[in-house]
This record gives C-alpha cells, structure tokens and sequence, in this order.
C-alpha cells in the first residue's frame, strides 16, 4: 500500500462514559454536535462492549487486542504492560505512522516497570493549556495539542492520534449543568437510583462534562476539514468505561462495559448507518493496523471491524466481559471477579466469591471511604443515606454467584432470574458459551488461579502509594498520612 494512501486515524477515547442510552434525556440534555456529526458522516455501533469497567484493564485492550484476563498486570488498576504483547501504536510508528497523543493515555499505572521501552501512545502533547469554566474540567487544551501534534508530521505522513479526555471522570463542581442552563426535569433516571433532585443534578453534571470532551473532538474535525484530510482520517469516539455512578463504573452491567461507539471513514463508510452486531474494544487494534495496511499479530484476540462496515454479521452476537481489581478496596488486595456474557435477550454473569462485597463492603480503601470502588459524588452519598433501600441493596450489597438478567422484559437489569426455572435452559446455554470461551482464550480465574492479587498497585503518589509493594516500606508509610486521591 502507498504510503499516502495510508489514512490517518484519530482515536477519541473519554474517561468514563457510559454508552448514550444509560438514560433517558430531553430536551436536548445532552448536545454533542461533533459526535453527531461522526455518526451522520459515518456509522454508530449499537452493542459495543469495552473489556473490563476499569481503566488500565480497559486500555490495555484497546492497545493489545487481548481481553483483560489476558495481559496479566495490565488488567489491574495502576497496573503495568507487559512488552511481550504487541500495542497497536507501535506497529503504527514501525510501519511509518506519526504517532501522538494528548490527555489521559494508557494507564493509570507504570508501562515502564515490565521492561516497556516507549509509551504506548506515543509522544505526549500536553503544553497547550486553558482555563476551564469551573475546576474538575481539564486544563489542557486537547484540540490545540492535537494542531501542535499536527505540525510534527514529515510531508505526507500518515498520523494516529490519541485524544484521552479525562471528562466525565469525576470529581464534578456540584451543579455546573444547571449553572449552564441544563434542567432537572430533562432527566430520566434509571430505576435502580433514587429519583431526587441532588441525584438528577449530579447526571446534568456529568452530561456537561461530556460536551466539554465534545467541543474538543468538534475542534479537531475542523482542523482536519480545514487541512482537507478529513475525508482520508478514520475517527473513532468512544469511552473506556461507564459512567463515575453506582452499579455502573467497576460493574459488568450495560452501565458498566456498554460503551458509546461511533466511527467515520470519509466516503468509505456509508452515511449514517446504524450497527447492531455486537463489537467490542479488544476490535480496535486489529482494525487500525488492517486500515493501515499493517499485519495484526497472531496474539491480538480481536478482530477487525472493517467487514461491518459493509454488513452486519450475524456471528458477531455476543460480547465477553470482566473484572477482577479495581482500586485496594478490599484487605491484601483481594479483587472481586467476575465473567460476563451479553447477549441480544441476556446478561449473565459469574462471580467468582460471591462472599466478598462488589464495592469492597466497610473496608477502608486507598480511597480511605467504605465502599471504595464506588467513586465519591452526590449520588452515592444519597444512596448510603438508606442502606434499607432497594437502590442500595442494588449498587452495594453482595451478589450471587449467577445473576442472569431477561432483557427483553428487564432492560434496566435488576430481577436477577438465575434460579427461576423458566429460565434453567437460557443460564446453562450461556453459563456453556462463556465458560468454553474464557478456557479458549485461556483464562486464569476459570483455571482456579488468582494471580491478580499480587499484582503490583504501581501508585507513587498521594494516599494510594501506601499500597505499592514496589515503593520502601517507610515511603508507603509515609503515604498513609497523606490525603486520599482522587479516585480513578
């Protein structure tokens, strides 16, 4: 392939949202006319799965094509990346891509500590900065470092971008969307949160944090269409997990894993197609280096998209999630894990120690606050005002080791039906594609072993240092008396 005609890529990835049916808005809540126009120009993806709710296991994915049972250290939180697989970046950079990056990359974590050479995004552009409208929004200017980025390039030179935003990642400034003119009756809130104004407040937070990662995409597809390479310039828009709330971030529910996906190609992609075959993010990394005209590795998992962009593929009906470690919520870095099935008609999924709390129950966390893999916000200081509710029972109680959800009649996935006869074929069926597709892809949990435990918490700053077993003692004690960080 001519290198010209090469396209370039650019890889929009926010921090922490949740795909764009979690709820219900009116009104126009939530505008995000850049998103727009990629899925107009292009297609949307309407079961796309990311591989784990966390956010170094999630990234991990993306750039190694491998699920997150699969990368060892890399699929822990502050975890690190193992040069023995192949990232999808650096394939480009040998293959002649210019290769950059702005924002929140791979991570958090230290890629150095495995033997990684270079960074897994490339060289970083983050000197532009901004005063944004309110703290908890980034003060990097995203689009500005990708122009700068853009100046780097020899003449004819295929570029691939990484544009990490770090919005909607809390913290948030309490009622900034309302300060911005967003209404509380514009939400629809899901069922398994309390109906309050603090909670709809807290969702309209969120919602301006996502238009401000928008605005940001919106000005980098006008630098594009202003250069003229738009057209040759795949663009992908997506997430890496769900959204900072209960029962959704470090959940395998649709809240948790099921993530926004739209993509443009230019004339190569029809105009506002709508998929419905089930993808997921472990696709990404096979499907850059085949658009480049770069041989995927045999040890990538994933397989391209590009076949979809022509037709649905009936094959394609399932998307394999999991979880192991979060943050330290629980005593000696007990993880909680759990495999997941998603189907058209059922979520099923398998937790491993059912014993344990999902949340990390009253142990006081590197978030140095009971329930630790919950991150802090208006909404679950709500929520733990009744522990007799149902809201809390959902997001923090202790769960069987089936669950299995009808989603067909239950598509906010609360009755959990796993012991309901009427439903013994369809949780043996799943409960079979599941656990033959975690021995094929050579999962550690389902062989009885729990190598997480031990994984390195690479923090070295702030409170969670405390727990990196890399660090000297009297620096992790040290650690103990400082203030905790912010949750990632």
């Amino acid at each position: 392939m001519a290198q010209n005609s090469r396209p370039n890529i650019l890889f929009a990835i926010a921090d922490d949202r949740s795909w764009s049916g979690a709820f219900a808005t009116r009104n126009n809540a939530l505008r995000l006319p850049a998103n727009d126009q990629v899925e107009r120009q292009g297609v949307r993806f309407n079961h796309s799965f990311c591989a784990s709710p966390s956010c170094t296991p999630s990234r991990s994915a993306v750039l190694t094509g491998r699920q997150a049972w699969q990368v060892q250290e890399g699929g822990v939180l502050y975890g690190t990346l193992r040069p023995q697989y192949p990232v999808f970046t650096h394939l480009l950079e040998d293959a002649g891509y210019c290769v950059g990056s702005t924002g929140k990359t791979w991570g958090p974590g230290d890629w150095r500590a495995a033997g990684q050479k270079r960074p897994p995004s490339g060289r970083e552009f983050n000197a532009k900065l901004l005063k944004p409208p309110v703290p908890g929004l980034d003060n990097r200017d995203y689009a500005a470092n990708f122009d700068d980025f853009l100046e780097t390039r020899k003449p004819g030179q295929p570029f691939f971008f990484w544009y990490g935003g770090t919005e909607p990642h809390r913290a948030y400034t309490p009622g900034y969307g309302l300060k911005i003119g967003k209404r509380l009756e514009d939400v629809d809130v899901p069922p398994f949160w309390p109906d309050s104004e603090a909670v709809r407040s807290d969702i309209l937070d969120y919602c301006a944090e996502v238009e401000w990662f928008d605005s940001h995409l919106g000005r980098m597809l006008t630098a594009l269409e202003r250069k003229g390479e738009l057209d040759n310039t795949l663009v992908v828009v997506t997430s890496d997990n769900g959204m900072p709330f209960p029962r959704a971030k470090v959940n395998l529910y649709d809240w948790g894993v099921r993530m926004p996906l739209s993509i443009s190609w230019g004339s190569r992609l029809p105009a506002g197609r709508s998929i419905d075959s089930f993808v997921q993010h472990i696709d990404f990394a096979p499907t850059f280096l085949e658009a480049a005209g770069v041989k995927a590795p045999d040890s990538m998992t994933g397989r391209s998209l590009i076949p979809l962009f022509k037709q649905e593929d009936p094959k394609r009906d399932a998307a394999y999630c999991s979880l192991e470690r979060h943050v330290m919520a629980r005593p000696n870095g007990a993880t909680y894990p759990v495999r997941s099935i998603r189907t058209k008609d059922y979520l099923y999924l398998r937790n491993f120690k059912p014993n344990r709390w999902p949340t990390g129950g009253s142990f006081i966390s590197s978030n140095r606050t009971p329930h630790g893999d919950v991150d802090a916000g208006p909404t679950p200081a709500f929520i733990s005002q009744n522990v007799a509710s149902r809201e809390y029972d959902l997001c923090y109680n202790r769960r069987p080791a089936e669950e299995l959800y009808d989603l067909k009649s239950d598509p906010w996935q609360m009755k959990n039906v796993a012991t309901d006869p009427a439903h013994k074929s369809a949780k043996k069926q799943l409960w079979g594609r599941l656990e033959s597709y975690l021995r094929q892809t050579g999962d550690p949990r389902i062989e009885g072993r729990d190598p997480w435990k031990d994984y390195v918490y690479h923090q070295t700053t702030g409170y969670g240092a405390a727990f990196n077993k890399s660090l000297p003692a009297a620096e992790r004690k040290r650690a103990l008396e400082l203030p905790r960080h912010k949750p990632e």
